[in-house]
Parts: C-alpha cells; sequence; structure tokens
C-alpha cells in the first residue's frame, strides 16, 4: 500500500493523469487539465474511472492512457451518444463549463464503462497536421543537401511510419506562415499553419525545390480519413477545447480526400521491409510522437531496417529520416520525462544525424537552429 493508504496501482494511474493534465495546461487546455485532474482525484476515492481504467496499472506513460480515456469519452460526445458531456464541451458547441463537463464525464464513465473501456484500446490517432511544420523544415534540409546531385528540383519518395490516417503525408500541400513573414505552400490550400515557425533558416532551398513523387503510410490501426468512422476517430483525439487544432483537421481532411496516398495496415518494420532505393529520387522515411507506441521487438527491427537502408543509399539514391518525437526518439525517453521536442534529420549515405528545431508537441511554432 502507498503512504496515503491506496495501492500502488492507484496512486501510479493517478500520477499519470496528473501528469497529462499539467501537459494540458501547458498546452493550452485548460478544460483537459481539469478533467484529468478531477479523474486522478477519482481514482484514489474509488470511484468509476478507477474501474475503467482497471487492467492498465502499469501502462507506460508513453503509452498515453489519459489520452486515450478523454478520446474514448470525446467519440462519444461527438457522435451523440452522450448529450449530457456533449453538452459541456467547446467542440460539440457546449458551454465550456469545467466542472459541469466533469460530473457529466463521471456519469458517462459510470454509465458506458464498457464502451469507453473498449476504447482505450487505440492509440491516439491524430497525427496532429501542425506536426508537418516541423517535417517539413527537416524536409528541407535534407532537400538542400542532395541539390547538388539530383537538381534544382528534387523528386521525393515520402514514406511515413504510424502515419494513422496520413494527413502529414500531403505536407508540400499545406500552406506555411513563418513570422518573418514568408510564406510556402500553394495559396489555394485550405490548411494554412501560421505562425508555423519563427523564421525561415538561410540554408533552405528555395519554395519549388520538392517535387513529392509517392506518398506511402503504414500504421496497424491505419485510419480512412474518407470515412465516416475514420473522420470521427481523428476528431476524437482533438482535444475538446482548441478549436484552432479541430479546424486545421477538418482542412486537411478535405484535402486527404482529394490527394492520393497510399496507406498500408503494417507496423513499421512491415513497411520498411517494403521499402527500396531508387536512383534520382530522395527517399524519405518520416515520423512524430510514434516511437514510443512501438513494441520494442517492433521499433528494434524498424531501426535495423533502416540502418540496412542507409547502408545501401548512395550520391545517386539518397535516403534521409526526418523525425519529431520526445527526447529525439529514444524509446524510453517520454517514459522519463524527458518532454523536449526536437526537430531532427539523418541522411545517407553518411548517417549524419543533425539536431535543426525544436517544436511543441503539436508541432507549431517551431524554433530552428539559425545555423542550418
Amino acid at each position: 500500500m502507498a503512504e496515503d493508504g491506496t495501492g500502488g496501482g492507484e496512486q501510479r494511474l493517478a500520477d499519470l493523469l496528473r501528469g497529462q493534465a499539467r501537459a494540458c495546461a501547458d498546452l493550452g487546455s485548460p478544460l483537459y487539465a481539469h478533467l484529468l485532474t478531477r479523474a486522478a482525484d477519482d481514482v484514489l476515492a474509488g470511484g468509476p474511472v478507477r474501474a475503467v481504467l482497471a487492467g492498465h496499472e502499469d501502462d507506460p506513460p508513453g503509452s498515453a492512457l489519459p489520452l486515450r480515456l478523454l478520446g474514448a469519452a470525446h467519440r462519444l460526445a461527438l457522435s451523440g451518444d452522450a448529450p449530457g458531456y456533449a453538452a459541456h464541451l467547446p467542440s460539440t458547441g457546449g458551454d465550456g463549463d469545467a466542472p459541469a463537463a466533469w460530473a457529466a464525464l463521471r456519469d458517462l464513465l459510470t454509465e458506458r464503462a464498457g464502451e469507453v473501456r473498449a476504447g482505450l484500446r487505440t492509440a491516439p490517432q491524430t497525427n496532429e497536421v501542425g506536426r508537418s511544420a516541423a517535417l517539413l523544415g527537416a524536409l528541407l534540409t535534407a532537400v538542400a543537401q542532395v541539390r547538388p546531385t539530383l537538381g534544382p528540383v528534387v523528386p521525393v519518395r515520402l514514406c511515413e511510419v504510424g502515419c494513422s490516417a496520413g494527413l502529414n503525408l500531403l505536407l508540400d500541400r499545406f500552406r506555411y506562415r513563418g513570422d518573418d513573414g514568408r510564406v510556402r505552400g500553394p495559396e489555394d490550400s485550405p490548411v494554412e499553419l501560421d505562425g508555423a515557425w519563427r523564421a525561415e533558416p538561410p540554408g533552405w532551398p528555395e519554395p519549388g525545390a520538392v517535387r513529392v513523387v509517392e506518398r506511402v503510410g503504414g500504421d496497424p490501426d491505419v485510419v480512412d480519413p474518407a470515412s465516416v468512422d475514420g473522420a470521427l476517430l481523428l476528431r476524437s483525439y482533438v482535444w475538446a477545447d482548441q478549436p484552432h487544432r479541430a479546424a486545421r483537421l477538418e482542412a486537411a481532411l478535405d484535402l486527404a480526400r482529394r490527394v492520393p496516398v497510399e496507406r498500408r495496415r503494417v507496423g513499421a518494420a512491415e513497411l520498411l521491409a517494403g521499402l527500396d532505393l531508387r536512383d534520382g529520387t530522395l527517399t524519405v522515411v518520416q515520423h512524430s510522437v510514434v516511437w514510443q507506441y512501438l513494441p520494442d521487438g517492433e521499433r528494434e527491427a524498424a531501426e535495423q531496417r533502416l540502418a540496412q537502408l542507409g547502408g545501401a543509399a548512395t550520391p545517386a539514391a539518397p535516403l534521409a529520416r526526418v523525425r519529431l518525437e520526445p527526447g529525439g526518439g529514444d524509446a524510453g525517453a517520454f517514459d522519463r520525462g524527458e518532454t523536449g521536442y526536437p526537430v531532427s534529420v539523418t541522411t545517407w549515405p553518411g548517417g549524419h544525424r543533425r539536431v535543426v528545431g525544436t517544436a511543441p508537441p503539436h508541432g507549431v511554432p517551431v524554433r530552428w537552429d539559425a545555423r542550418v
């Protein structure tokens, strides 16, 4: 038993919920911060939150259990199956009353415990569109390196691990506006990331230097963004009091219905096992806030395959890995509380890794290293 008389499992769950509550507060979601704080108290009191989370006492922090809980409940509200809870969520036209939302959520967890527990099986599936700001900058850094060999307009094959619905595979179709006034991306893009970064690094190539010729993503729980259920799942993981993120998602869903992307229901190792390198193109493997969710064996196999591909890379068929991961992608970084999110790019031949900037978990704004 813990010192306060509760079981160790209950205390651990409460700590997970409180840790995520602090993160939500820091990232501009006072509603979710309140709900998770109250949920932590409820766990220690033996309430319905404790019952719903039974069996998850040993889940690692990187599995994002608190966000799975709120995502499952949000999904019921968005679908019209939890009107009491929906009445207090801004995402469903509710009043945003946090104490009332907690009371409604507690009732929901009592009345629909089985459905919420089933929803805990799904990892958060937003693959936040804002992260494209970080991924694009890392991609442009790699492109600048290979232009002397591949030419002024570099053909790029994009391959994304843990792609969810593959929305970030459309990163070249988004419009980015930096604080320095510079704009990249199509003028008619429905997705605009305002304040995407502080300023463009001097080493980036001019707009138009990238031509994406292939977009392939893999995910064991791959999402079809054109389906009703797929869109609902994605919406449910956007925090209910963050309309700017919801608007970005809706715009990206619109674009995803028009731009072809190959989405495969496969894990990281299988996706990369099927990847090859091709002369005259830059092959790019990208991932963002996904490495923490991979099983150890899957992660190790993926790293080994990336090393094999890197060893086969040539100046005519180069490889780049771009990523936005807590702690830089170390599997245990999130669990250890290393919540910094460096943006890095590794290029082959050579295998040289550079940290080119930092970003918040939702991607914007990115702070670039002036030396890039």
